[in-house]
């Protein structure tokens, strides 16, 4: 009987499940894209019951495709997006509000005020992490403040807090386990990355009681068991992590200085830097990459908010493509952008700005500009921010990057991948199955059970890989990116004077 391991990866846009085989190939494959829900501008939240019910819809989906049955299924192995906070009763199981998604950046000025009264380093210090709406304790703070009855039902023990991984496994379980791993509680800001505890001087100051937080586990733990009444049976999750570190695992960068860096609705570069933290001096971030029978390895991060979604926007919003592989055509029918820079600031700026208040923007438009110069200048933009997080890593790492690793829905347009090379001077690898986030957490949960017996796992099929080569010139370069530079500076400047004017449209 063909055995299989399952991974779940519940993404920013939409819920997948693919069924890998023994020899690390895709058996099956179900998605389901679910809504996005945007209140008020710069608000971003989702419907936790359909980020639910899409989950396990295509599980069930993937396994119909194979008529396999849950004694087929070996493992289950959780990816998630992380950051993204949901608060539920635990009585019910009902949220008491909609997930509130990493992109949200309601509390902005929360944060602003963390900032000035002097807190950055405390946070930095034992989270890795800096003050700012991305991260899941201010989400749980709002909802803790503003939704009704949430904070005495809370303060009565009530209420269970969660980031996607662990509402996926309460509900997997029905109830019977509230848990999350390591990569995905350091995300929370309130995880201590050196005592590996909820930081009790940091639940003090969000005013978070600690009986809603989830226990915290080795990424390649036992979660618990699948209620038989979902699959027919019980089946074991033995992996939960978080996406980004899921596909620095996928990748196999499990030593210190191996890097990947992924093009989804965000863009996430991240390097493995071992067993120590490395704290940035750039305002990047330190995160856990993974703890795996008690050992932990680090990583630094630098996370840009907002990538393959500015794809998305040129087709859903400005309707100037019908299809996201449609840039690419684009891109490649001019010879350059006619100096046209874009800044897809729409949710604020990720590292190493760090400035919510900034703003998507287009500069150095003339009449001759055409919407294909503004396709091209939207995927270069995806290069551009890359560069601004690898050049700041490889200063705090002390070193310099040999290759760069890819996976990522965007990762599979060629342009983007060889403009990548040419502005950060860095072979660019991408493999040509590049399911690394969801093979990451069906790698760990195979390790985990015995399904596969080392970190290779039969990788065999997966490693046929394109490399581009950096091939302009250095002055070119420079010049490019002395462009980019000032249309960032611009975008500051827009953020900084609106603030100043109180023109903040973030206010809770």
């Amino acid at each position: 009987m063909e055995k299989y391991i399952m991974a779940l990866d519940q993404g920013t846009t939409s819920s997948r499940c693919i069924l890998f085989a023994k020899d690390g190939t895709q058996a099956a494959f179900a998605q389901k894209e679910f809504a996005q829900i945007y209140p008020k501008p710069g608000w971003v939240e989702q419907d936790a019951m359909e980020i639910w019910g899409t989950q396990m819809g295509v599980a069930q989906e993937a396994m119909q495709t194979l008529g396999a049955t849950y004694e087929q299924i070996e493992a289950i192995g959780i990816t998630n997006q992380r950051e993204t906070c949901i608060v539920w009763d635990k009585n019910t199981g009902k949220p008491v509000y909609n997930a509130i998604v990493w992109q949200c950046r309601r509390t902005s000025e929360y944060c602003s005020k963390l900032k000035e009264r002097g807190l950055t380093e405390q946070i930095q210090r034992k989270t890795g992490l800096l003050p700012d709406p991305y991260f899941s304790a201010t989400k749980l703070h709002w909802i803790l403040e503003n939704v009704k009855d949430a904070r005495e039902k809370a303060e009565n023990g009530d209420l269970l807090f969660g980031t996607v991984d662990t509402w996926l496994i309460w509900n997997l379980t029905k109830g019977k386990s509230h848990a999350t791993d390591v990569s995905n509680a350091s995300r929370t800001m309130l995880y201590n990355i050196n005592d590996l505890t909820w930081d009790k001087d940091l639940l003090l100051e969000f005013n978070i009681p600690q009986t809603m937080l989830p226990d915290v586990k080795d990424t390649n733990a036992f979660f618990g068991e699948t209620d038989p009444a979902l699959f027919g049976g019980g089946i074991p999750i033995l992996a939960a992590v978080g996406d980004q570190q899921s596909a620095l695992f996928g990748h196999g960068c499990v030593t210190g200085g191996s890097a990947k860096n992924t093009f989804g609705t965000g863009g996430f570069l991240l390097m493995n830097t071992g067993e120590n933290p490395v704290y940035s001096s750039n305002r990047l971030l330190t995160t856990i990459a993974w703890r795996i029978d008690g050992k932990l390895n680090y990583a630094l991060e630098g996370s840009v908010f907002v990538a393959g979604a500015a794809i998305q926007w040129l087709r859903d919003e400005l309707k100037l493509i019908d299809s996201s592989r449609e840039s690419e055509e684009c891109a490649l029918k001019v010879k350059d952008t006619n100096g046209v820079y874009f800044v897809p600031a729409f949710v604020g700026l990720g590292a190493p700005y760090w400035e919510a208040e900034a703003r998507g923007s287009i500069f150095g438009l003339t009449r001759g500009a055409n919407k294909d110069h503004i396709i091209r200048a939207t995927l270069e933009s995806l290069a551009y921010q890359t560069y601004d997080v690898l050049h700041a890593m490889e200063e705090d790492a002390k070193l310099s990057l040999k290759i760069l690793k890819t996976d990522g829905g965007a990762a599979s347009n060629r342009f983007l991948l060889q403009f990548l090379a040419d502005i950060t001077s860095v072979p660019v690898e991408h493999p040509k199955n590049s399911e690394r986030t969801a093979f990451g957490a069906a790698k760990l949960a195979g390790l985990a059970s015995g399904f596969w017996i080392d970190y290779e796992a039969k990788q065999e099929k997966l490693e046929e890989v394109e490399l581009y080569s950096p091939a302009i010139e250095a002055l070119k370069r420079k010049t490019l990116l002395e462009g980019w530079k000032r249309a960032i500076d611009c975008s500051l400047y827009y953020a900084q004077t609106a603030k100043k004017e109180g023109a903040d449209s973030n206010e809770i």
